[in-house]
This record gives C-alpha cells, structure tokens and sequence, in this order.
C-alpha cells in the first residue's frame, strides 16, 4: 500500500508533463496542430505551409456511410472555392492506404484532394473521436470551427463563412 502512495505523485507529475509538452487542444480558438502527410500522388502536404490560406480540414474514411455522404457536398465546395487562398484537405484514416483510397475514388466516381493517415498520427494530433470530423483552419492557422458528423458542405451559408474568412487578411 505504501508503495502506490509513493508512486502516485510521481505517475500524476509523468502524466502532467506529457499533456503539457508544448501541442494545445485542437479546439477553436486554438493554433492548428501541424502534421505532414502524402497525397495519393505522393506529394508532401505540411499544414503549416498553407498558412495565408483557409483550410478545410477533413477526417473520413471509404468505409464510413456518412463520409460517403458528404463527398459530393466538399466536391461542389472545392469548385466553389476555386481561384481563392481555400484548401481542402481530406485525411483519409483507412488502414488500406492509399490503395483503399484509390480503390474507392475509381470505382465511386468521386474525387477529393485526399491525404493519407494510416497510422492516424494526424488524427490523434485533432483528438478525433470519429469520423467524418472537420476542421476549418484560418490564414493565420487557428481553428476557427470544428465540426463533427457529416454535414452539406455547399449550402449557402457555409460558403459565406468560408468566403468570409477567406476576405480576411492575415
């Protein structure tokens, strides 16, 4: 009994230290966790280079019925946010990688700019609880909004957000 006694202290001081080390909670309000993951093309995306530009910051899965949902809705918001500092980044988690991923763009007919996570550092990074989850990141890289679940992403009032940070210098 003595011995968990002595331990405690130092196990609540080891966990302290590790929840402190410098990263702060992907909440709004809060900077961005950078991470740096390959596209299906093999090009390194670092998140901390998109600073200047508003991020949509997409988790999902080929096998999560409401990821599938939502796709066509961010394609027609891509298009929408063409020619303007806006980039989507949608971060695939599924344990097949890219092949799952590739896989899943042929034969459904969709297309997003997708990132793969595979070991889900990133989304360990974001504290996902699942997926789809969404992050919507600032020109100066905070978290303006967090959203969770599917949602239409080309209804006209997300498009006004995203076109009012977008009008926001840095």
């Amino acid at each position: 009994m003595r011995k968990i006694f002595l331990a405690l202290p130092i196990l609540i001081l080891v966990t302290l230290m590790g929840c402190t080390k410098g990263t702060k909670p992907a909440v709004e309000g809060n900077p961005a966790p950078d991470f740096t993951l390959n596209t299906l093309t093999g090009e390194v995306v670092k998140l901390s280079d998109l600073k200047g530009q508003v991020v949509l910051l997409n988790f999902w899965a080929t096998w999560c019925p409401p990821c599938r949902q939502e796709i066509p809705s961010m394609m027609r918001l891509n298009a929408a946010m063409a020619g303007k500092p806006f980039r989507m980044l949608c971060v695939s988690i599924d344990e097949g990688g890219k092949v799952a991923v590739e896989e899943f763009f042929r034969t459904s007919g969709f297309s997003l700019p997708a990132l793969i996570d595979t070991d889900k550092r990133a989304g360990k990074l974001y504290g996902l609880t699942g997926v789809p989850e969404t992050f919507v990141i600032d020109r100066n890289g905070v978290i303006l909004k967090k959203v969770v679940g599917a949602m239409e992403w080309d209804r006209p009032e997300v498009i006004a957000f995203l076109n009012d940070a977008v009008s926001k210098t840095r």
